[in-house]
């Protein structure tokens, strides 16, 4: 499972419960252009998504080896950012917009871990998150592989399913996913997909955060932050490159 910009909780109460954290320090553009990572720090990949967001992957010198993290973008600017651990556990993460931030609270019940996922195909997790305010939000559920494979813009992907349950620290269920993503093995982190998302009001929403084009040193697009696609008008071509999205 992907902790990136859909793990946000974007309306009513959610957006103060945004399973969120950011580290001292960090310092990124708000504004459309190339993305600049911080000192120590290196850009390793852009990925334009459906869902008119774009990602920005690096890593840095300070973080513990394996470590990676992530800045995303859509419209309005910078939306998202967090970090990684070489299992894919979420680390940290930060809500620009809210400014809520989250830590992962390192005693659990079952962490994480892509190696177990990569290893047996099937991968649980409970897990706990604690925020700058306080809060505290209970984590469970599970990624497995559908031994389904996908290339996308050259990049061979590996097709998962997942399930999350968001509870409060009194057990109150926030919020509920599930649905389909990507995994790479070499890059060692998952991608978003096609999922279904339910909060405790009962309100529903299908969304699709699936990559299309990756960019990589040197290659058009590469730190762009301008999502390109499902934005206010769709674009059919991008950079000099015609792209045509997967169908998923």
């Amino acid at each position: 499972m992907k902790p990136d910009a859909s793990m946000k909780l974007t309306t009513g109460r959610a957006a103060f419960l945004s399973l969120v954290v950011m580290t001292a320090g960090w310092v990124f553009p708000v504004h459309a252009g190339n993305y600049t990572p911080p000192e120590g720090c290196k850009l390793e990949v852009t990925v334009q998504n459906r869902g008119c967001t774009v990602s920005q992957i690096f890593r840095c010198e300070q973080d513990p080896q394996g470590h990676q993290r992530s800045a995303i973008f859509d419209e309005n600017g910078l939306t998202y950012q967090s970090r990684i651990d070489a299992e894919t556990r979420w680390i940290e993460s930060n809500d620009p917009d809210t400014g809520i931030e989250d830590l992962l609270v390192e005693e659990a019940k079952d962490h994480a871990s892509f190696s177990t996922l990569i290893e047996t195909g099937r991968d649980d997790f409970d897990f706990w998150t604690e925020s700058n305010t306080g809060e505290r939000l209970h984590h469970v559920g599970h990624d497995e592989l559908t031994g389904e494979k996908v290339t996308i813009d050259g990049i061979e992907l590996e097709k998962t399913r997942f399930k999350l349950t968001t509870s409060s620290q009194n057990d109150e269920v926030l919020i509920e996913r599930e649905g389909q993503q990507f995994i790479n093995r070499a890059m060692g982190r998952f991608f978003g997909g096609v999922e279904t998302m339910r909060d405790w009001t009962g309100q529903q929403q299908e969304s699709n955060d699936s990559p299309v084009i990756f960019s990589f040193p040197g290659e058009d697009g590469f730190a762009d932050t301008t999502p390109q696609f499902d934005c206010s008008e769709m674009l059919a071509s991008w950079g000099g490159r015609k792209v045509s999205e997967p169908s998923l």
